[in-house]
């Protein structure tokens, strides 16, 4: 399975966006500091995942959540 996943810094309140085939791993690296772009907004909430059967397809949704349309569907996803 592949997993596209939202973040959210405790710190700064940034949301990330990513997609991983290890979605416990991923998000252990995050908050321990490994994953350079998300290193100084530590520690990290995990908001929303999906999961997909095919890497392209995760990846696709992940492109998509960070164009202008994904973030709107970002937010309905957070009020729903």
């Amino acid at each position: 399975m592949y997993y596209v996943y939202l973040l959210k810094s405790e710190k700064t309140g940034a949301i990330y966006k990513g997609s991983t085939e290890d979605l416990k791993g991923r998000f252990l690296g995050h908050n321990d500091g490994k994953v350079k772009s998300t290193k100084g907004g530590r520690p990290w909430k995990l908001l929303y995942y999906e999961a997909f059967a095919e890497k392209k397809h995760a990846r696709k949704e992940e492109i998509f959540l960070k164009s202008g349309k994904g973030r709107e569907r970002i937010k309905w996803l957070l009020k729903n």
